[in-house]
Order: C-alpha cells, then structure tokens, then sequence
C-alpha cells in the first residue's frame, strides 16, 4: 500500500547530485522542492553519502514521504546497494560499499526505504512515459545517457532495464571511450594542443575554430556506429538520447539521424526533453513499476 503522494528523486551524476520531490498522483515534479548540488566523485566515502544526503534533505524539507528513489551509474549492484564503480575515475572510494545502508542511517530512514536504480534505465523510463518517446510507449525503445560514462537501456512492456553496452568493444577500445565527455577534452587537445574543461566550453567555440566543429562531427560517427549495432541487437522503433552531452545535440545529431536513416528509415532519433525531471521522474516511475510487479506476484504466485 502507498501512504504518501510524494517520493523523492534521485539523478546521482559522475559530476553532481540532483533531486526533486515526485507527486506520484499528478505524475509531476514539485519544482519548488528541486535541489542541485556539485559532487567531487574522488572524495571519500563519508564525504559523497553526506553531500548526497544534504541534497535529498534540501528537496524533501518538512514532506511527509515515501521511498527515495535513485538513478545510480553503474556497474552497481542495485538490488543490494552495492556500488562495483572501479576504474571508471569516479566513486571509487564507494567500491564494495552498501550505499543503500550508509544513505539510510544519515537520512534517519529504513533501508528498505532507499530505491536504486540504473540511471539511463530511470532516464528512458522517464522519456517514455511523459517525454521525447512519450508515442512509443506500447513498442521498443534504446535509449542513452552521454556524460562522464555511457549509459544503455532497453524499454519494452511497460519497463526500462540497463543494456549495460558502456564496455562494448568499439574501434581501439571499449564503447564509453569514444562516447563520453573525457574523448572531446582528449581529442581537442590532440588537434590544437588546447585544453578545455569540459564538453560545454567546447561547444561555444564550434562558431569560431573548426577544429571544435570537427570533433562534434566525429563524435556524431561514432555515436552512429555504436548506435547501429544496439540497433540491430534490439530492433526499437525509436532511440532517446539524454545526458549533458545530448544539450548538443544540434552539432552532432544530423550525423547521427543521416548514418541510421540510410539503414533504417522509420527509426525515430529524439534527445531528450525531459532532461533532469524525466530521469527524476524515471527513478520514482521504475519503483512504483517493481512495487506493482510485486504485488500481481504476491497475489497470483504463477504470474
């Protein structure tokens, strides 16, 4: 049984920690309740759970609440709270560590309160059921989250589950080599000598060096490539494409829609339009999903 209208939110990013309060009932976040907050993911331990705890207490304020729901990076062990982040150059100092438990005792609630879930299943789950994929909700749909790592998730029958395609081999190395934020800082670097902080800088520079205009251009091949495999693999009739990256998308999107368009002209390629809310909107969705999957099994055992 759900006593409360209200769960909260959580997008924990390679970068930052976002969060809002979810009205379940209006299937809407409560703007006035958004919270935002930078993470530095090589801190210790203690350092990440406390800022992520300030963060979910800043949205929540005085709410009468449910579950807290959370779109965690991966490898994680979701079910358990155990994050298996290693060699990815963010949380490594959370290795091993039960996350729902630490995040539990420092925001005063069970555990079995505390919710985790693959962040670009949480970022699909949410374009499907109020954003970009809104139309294709009764059919396949990829989606991916481009940022400091690469996320993958497969939607069909009502649910998003994580592809877990960051580690595919691709070209020289492995798939989130080519298609993350750190492959534009290497990359411009290795054309100008230039180093920029990060993918927005790069992007104010495309009107005025073309060597910015360049690496947008090879970014959208690659994505291309990568996304013409997943493709093949699941069939979807639309593909959404999220994270900070996909703010972008103007500079690198006509490559993409070209390269899949020649192959497979009735897929649809959307970024997304929710951006943070629907990966919020996505966390809280994916709970209430498995908390229904749940009780039909309780019920009727052979389901």
């Amino acid at each position: 049984m759900i006593h409360s209208n209200y769960f909260i939110g959580a997008d924990i990013g390679g970068t930052h920690c976002s969060t809002a309060l979810v009205d379940l009932q209006q299937k809407k976040i409560v703007s006035s309740s958004f919270a935002r907050t930078a993470i530095d993911a090589s801190a210790e331990a203690g350092e990440i759970i406390t800022a992520w705890s300030s963060c979910i207490l800043s949205a929540k304020k005085n709410a009468d609440t449910g579950a807290v729901c959370l779109a965690m990076p991966g490898p994680f062990d979701y079910e358990r709270g155990i994050s298996l982040m290693q060699g990815q150059h963010k949380y490594e100092k959370l290795y091993g560590l039960n996350i729902k438990e630490l995040l539990a005792h420092k925001l005063q609630v069970p555990a079995t309160d505390i919710f985790m879930d693959n962040d670009a299943a949480c970022f699909l789950h949410g374009e499907v059921f109020a954003g970009a994929a809104a139309r294709h909700a009764d059919e396949t749909v990829i989606g991916i989250t481009l940022g400091t790592g690469l996320g993958s998730a497969i939607y069909k029958q009502g649910a998003a589950k994580n592809a877990n395609l960051w580690c595919m081999p691709f070209q020289e190395g492995i798939a989130e080599d080519y298609l993350s934020s750190g492959w534009f800082i290497q990359r411009f670097r290795e054309l100008t000598g230039i180093v920029v902080p990060g993918v927005k800088e790069l992007a104010q520079l495309v009107t005025t060096n073309e060597k910015a205009k360049l690496v947008f251009l090879e970014f959208g091949s690659h994505l291309a490539q990568f996304l013409l495999q997943f493709i093949q693999m699941e069939q979807p009739a639309a593909v959404c494409i999220g994270g900070n990256i996909s703010k972008a998308f103007a500079l690198f999107g006509n490559a993409v829609r070209d390269a899949i368009g020649r192959q497979y002209p009735h897929i649809t390629i959307e970024p997304s339009l929710l951006g943070e809310e629907g990966v919020l909107l996505g966390a809280v969705g994916s709970w209430f999903f498995k908390q229904q999957q749940k009780s039909l099994k309780s019920r009727y055992p052979e389901f």
